[in-house]
């Protein structure tokens, strides 16, 4: 199966370069996907930019009532589409059909906000004067979604900026293009306008430079590594584009003394471990105290033992592979970065390429104990399945350890003291906290990103993406009859 852009409505021609898409749990060969060019995302613009001018004026429940359709039909599609997500991510079923659920809540919730869009109506300083701001379209959009989440992350940001009157160009991650190819299937199968929404696969450097360099695209969405965010916000803002960037993650999880032990192994093994340590939410560290740290490792080590590895396609299977060769070359050299750092190796650390594991890419689940707060295991993300014990005498500390990484994603505390959890949601330097949960779950009608290296102050999700897809517009309407000056005539 060879893919073709999406532009204006019509499946484009093959371009003239193409990439293998591989099933990372055996090698399979699922897709080729095109390696596109400037020219195809300068073509993929035009179409947004004047099909934009007619979507904006479409009225908002009526845009609403798309994504209402996309969300039912995406329902309908649920067990394919999971199915399709697992063969290109490798993230197990269960999971996989989780974040098709993500997408269809994202469809309905965002497909209310067509009937609220919330202004504000204000008093006027002058007499006979009305004053309210309401949210208006920006106009062509660009999103850039990874590969861990290739469907969700999608809908957080393209239907926001479907309801709010824009058109966008979507690149997805070439590492996992088949869901961006079944979505475009949908908006065809619903009818949305052609040009409202447009697909152009290829790389970073070529389709995504282009989109950021564009002058008609008005806003990039990004979500992805800190790394490369960096770059997208320094070329971003040479181009006064507005940026919203979602990048990576250290995420901890403290555990009290007085916390339930079985409830925080549960929750630190389904955030450690799922989709193969591969969430910019995932637990990385585990901030522990020192009263209770050998138990919690013990039952931590022995769990481990029971997570079923393999593909994601058998049910009993709970941790799948990881994305590729790269991503297992990083992991191990993170275990030997450990080992030399003095971290004891409690479970795990090797790389499964042998028998049943010999075509895909598997990590064994890793446990590291007694991980110094400030070495490079404990500040640096890996996004793998791994996991560092720290230890600590208090809550302070805790926090102190838990703020101390570069990142500010997600972070959780297991304590059955409402003193202690109220001074922990209080002074966690994330933009999530947990209170007796893993450090993954977000529900899409809150805000999503984080603080410091993990984004720059824009958020995903809830009405706060509609920040990003909108702009805000003071309106005033004098009806004196006479001039009034602001300020001056108020006396």
């Amino acid at each position: 199966m060879k893919l073709t852009n999406y532009v204006d409505g019509v499946w484009q021609k093959e371009a003239a370069n193409y990439t293998a898409v591989l099933n990372p749990a055996n090698g399979e060969e699922l897709a080729q996907v095109p390696l596109s060019s400037a020219r195809d995302v300068e073509k993929a613009v035009a179409a947004a930019k004047e099909a934009q001018k007619k979507w904006a004026l479409v009225p908002a429940p009526k845009r609403a009532d798309y994504l209402y359709e996309i969300g039912r039909i995406m329902k309908e599609k649920k067990e394919h589409l999971a199915q399709v997500l697992t063969k290109e991510m490798g993230k197990v079923i269960e999971e996989a059909r989780g974040e098709v659920q993500e997408g269809i809540d994202m469809a309905y919730y965002m497909a209310g906000e067509g009937r609220r869009l919330f202004g504000e109506t204000v008093p006027s300083e002058l007499q006979d004067k009305f004053a309210m701001s309401v949210r208006a379209p920006i106009g062509v959009v660009g999103l850039i979604t990874p590969w861990n989440f290739p469907i969700a992350i999608a809908t957080w940001k393209s239907f926001p900026a479907i309801v709010a009157g824009n058109a966008f160009i979507w690149k997805p991650a070439t590492e996992t293009p088949l869901m961006a190819y079944e979505m475009a299937l949908i908006f065809q199968e619903v009818g949305l306008p052609h040009g409202v929404a447009n697909i152009v696969f290829g790389s970073g450097a070529d389709v995504g430079t282009a989109m950021i360099e564009h002058p008609d695209v008005r806003v990039i969405s990004f979500t992805g590594s800190t790394e490369t965010g960096r770059h997208v916000a320094e070329l971003g803002g040479r181009h006064l584009k507005k940026v919203s960037l979602e990048m990576g993650g250290k995420n901890a999880v403290i555990v009290m003394d007085d916390a339930d032990l079985d409830l925080a192994v549960e929750g630190i093994l389904w955030s450690a471990f799922g989709t193969a340590g591969q969430r910019c939410t995932a637990c990385s560290r585990v901030i522990v105290h020192e009263d209770v740290k050998e138990e919690l490792q013990q039952r931590l080590a022995e769990s481990m033992q029971g997570l079923t590895m393999g593909d994601g396609l058998d049910e009993s299977v709970k941790v799948g592979p990881v994305i590729n060769v790269k991503a297992l070359e990083k992991i191990e050299s993170y275990i030997e970065i450990g080992k030399q750092e003095g971290a004891k190796l409690v479970a795990g650390g090797k790389v499964l390429n042998e028998g049943e594991y010999a075509k895909g890419h598997y990590f064994e689940p890793t446990l590291f104990s007694d991980v110094a707060w400030d070495s490079l295991l404990a500040q640096e993300e890996i996004f793998g399945p791994v996991v560092s014990l720290i230890a600590v005498s208090s809550l302070d500390e805790a926090i102190e350890v838990n703020n101390s990484v570069a990142y500010g994603l997600s972070s959780s505390i297991f304590s059955q003291d409402v003193n202690k959890v109220f001074q922990a949601q209080r002074d966690l330097d994330t933009g999530i906290v947990y209170i007796n949960a893993g450090t993954t779950g977000a529900e899409i009608h809150l805000p999503f990103g984080g603080t410091k290296g993990t984004g720059n102050g824009h958020r995903d999700s809830g009405v706060a993406a509609l920040d990003v897809f909108t702009e805000w517009k003071s309106i005033y309407i004098d009806y004196s009859g006479k001039l009034q000056r602001a300020q001056i005539d108020t006396e």
